[in-house]
């Protein structure tokens, strides 16, 4: 590992949040592949390295350099355990056999991944038996666990991720450990905006028909709030509800603020904040905020990445660990 020059690719990339994470700890982004032409736009206006904008599965290996680190926050699909090694030829697509299947040609020396909480139960815990068994298989020793932006990245978002980092070498693998749980030291009002005006387009006027209820029940700029279909929920532990993907659509998943100019939904800007993007993080001016939105809840919390590529880099270079998770998980004995 002497020779390693941290050359990193990152799959299903979105706007880029995993390389850039790694990219604070020292590992050089070299190739990163997304399909989604906005979030493509996004990517390209803060990146460097090459993007290439296509389907995964119409990669070819020889657009892929040599790299020694994969990266992604795969999607999650449900697959047999019983016919697992057949999901390269799977109609539904299933999109974690496009990562073994570069992993077994390129041979990195590490691999990252990402997935939601729940990755452990998903259908009934076969999805992950099969990813265990086929990391073990083309050679990777894995640990993995399961940490909150609000406890590991001092993001006031309540955001639990599953984070699963394999090595070539056991060695490296025992070697590592996930980082600890550090103090909330942030608040909501270092990433949203409560005393200045913003768009009118962002405010909930008389004119929405759930306003009466929330009007009646949002009295507090100290936390946010929560359109629930019929009533409003109040996020009383003062951080933000997990961002998703379908922000922009309106409906109960938009979380509401109380500011000085009235109650109103989260800018764009502000949910990258609450992901912990820096503040020159640029976003496109042509692209709908329904898509920067979806950008934005798709994305990973960059400070929680940067704290688990820096323990790898340590884990590599044979450093001590800056910060150490004792209870920690592996997935191979």
């Amino acid at each position: 590992m002497k020779n390693l020059n941290f050359s990193l690719m990152g799959l299903f990339a979105g706007v880029g949040g995993i390389e850039l994470g790694f990219k604070q700890a020292g590992f050089k982004p070299v190739v990163a592949n997304e399909f989604d032409k906005y979030a493509g736009e996004t990517y390209r206006m803060n990146h460097e390295h090459d993007l290439i904008l296509k389907s995964i599965k119409d990669l070819e290996i020889k657009e892929i350099p040599k790299i020694e680190v994969l990266t992604g926050g795969f999607p999650c699909q449900a697959f047999s355990l019983a016919g697992y090694r057949k999901g390269f030829d799977d109609p539904r697509g299933n999109l974690f056999w496009d990562i073994v299947k570069i992993a077994e040609e390129k041979e990195p020396q590490i691999i990252f991944l990402e997935n939601v909480k729940n990755l452990t139960g998903h259908d009934n815990g076969k999805t992950f038996q099969v990813i265990e068994k086929t990391l073990k298989e083309i050679g990777y020793f894995v640990k993995f666990d399961v940490l909150n932006s609000s406890q590991y990245g001092n993001i006031p978002q309540n955001r639990e991720r599953i984070y699963i980092v394999g090595f070539r070498k056991k060695k490296l693998s025992e070697n590592f450990a996930f980082p600890n749980e550090i103090k909330l030291t942030k608040k909501l009002t270092d990433f949203i905006d409560f005393e200045n005006k913003v768009d009118a387009k962002y405010y909930y006027g008389k004119e929405k028909y759930m306003y009466k209820e929330l009007s009646k029940t949002i009295k507090s700029s100290e936390t946010l709030y929560q359109w629930r279909r019929q009533y409003v929920r109040e996020n009383k532990s003062n951080v933000c509800p997990t961002l998703t993907a379908n922000m922009g659509t309106g409906g109960h998943n938009v979380p509401l603020v109380l500011t000085k100019f009235g109650i109103r939904k989260l800018t764009p800007r502000e949910c990258f904040n609450l992901m912990g993007f820096p503040s020159n993080f640029k976003l496109p001016k042509d692209v709908p905020d329904s898509q920067l939105y979806k950008q934005a809840g798709n994305a990973v919390v960059v400070p929680v990445i940067k704290r688990i590529a820096t323990n790898i880099m340590a884990t590599v270079l044979n450093e001590k660990l800056p910060s150490i998770k004792p209870a920690n998980h592996s997935l191979f004995d």
